[in-house]
């Protein structure tokens, strides 16, 4: 048998094992190291990379009307019930569509990704129904369908759009990264009422946002309204890039930048 007090290097490295656990100032220390290094890991790669989510063609900013109807969907708590996240699943792409590339929320703040749906996926609405099917939604969901639990918000075509002075909201938006031009910053209030007043020339708009829809939104063309840009946002949702093209794209784009990091 051997010695007892004969301390194999074994049980050496348990014995610092535990006397690292009974002191807490020291394992506080280590565990603090432990942290920063893991932290360093995943920081500072990002220092090195103009973004982490690839450019697709057709992405560009919101129009201030659709901003601001992104604002009333935030403000009513729509996201609450309605992600805009179809996930790589079959059953949700034969129900929503093709699934959601990261390009699509590239300039969203905050961004509308999740998987918590009371009612149905958002992603890839816009276009799939009529401005008057949307107006008739919002203001009697149960109308057109019946088993919908939704709240009516038929107040949104009663009041007036007072989005205040949408400069502002492009600005901070330009901040933080959303390639607003200062042209399109200066026009911001302009560009809001003529994308959706038949009775203003809006090819500025659509110049300056492709794809941007230009049309009374609501049924009212002598209102602007809170609905006008409500629809105004949903119709654009999912419509913006062609997502046949836009995955092999990212992938040629992602090759590229392993290119050049190395």
């Amino acid at each position: 048998m051997g010695d007892p007090n004969n301390i194999s290097p074994a049980g050496e490295g348990r014995f610092s094992h535990k006397k690292l656990e009974r002191n807490v100032s020291l394992l506080g220390f280590f565990a603090l190291i432990a942290v920063a290094i893991g932290g360093i890991v995943e920081i500072a790669p990002l220092f090195w990379i103009k973004s982490t989510v690839e450019k697709v063609d057709g992405m560009r900013p919101y129009t201030p009307l659709e901003l601001a109807g992104r604002n009333i969907y935030m403000r009513e708590g729509c996201y609450t019930c309605h992600s805009q996240m179809i996930r790589p699943f079959r059953d949700e792409v034969e129900r929503y569509g093709h699934y959601s590339l990261a390009a699509e929320s590239m300039y969203d703040h905050p961004f509308q990704w999740g998987s918590k749906r009371t009612g149905p996926d958002l992603a890839r609405v816009g276009g799939r129904y009529s401005d008057e099917w949307h107006v008739q939604h919002l203001v009697d969901p149960q109308s057109v369908v019946p088993e919908s639990i939704m709240p009516p918000y038929a107040f949104l075509a009663e009041r007036d759009l007072k989005a205040g002075d949408m400069k502002n909201d492009l600005t901070a938006l330009s901040r933080v990264g959303v390639p607003y031009t200062k042209e399109a910053i200066a026009a911001a209030n302009d560009d809001l009422q003529a994308q959706a007043d038949p009775s203003i020339d809006g090819s500025e708009v659509a110049a300056r946002y492709p794809k941007a829809q230009i049309r009374d939104f609501d049924g009212n063309p002598n209102r602007l309204t809170e609905m006008d840009a409500l629809v105004a946002y949903l119709q654009m949702l999912g419509t913006l890039v062609d997502v046949d093209k836009a995955q092999p794209q990212q992938v040629a784009a992602s090759a590229d930048s392993a290119k050049g990091d190395k």
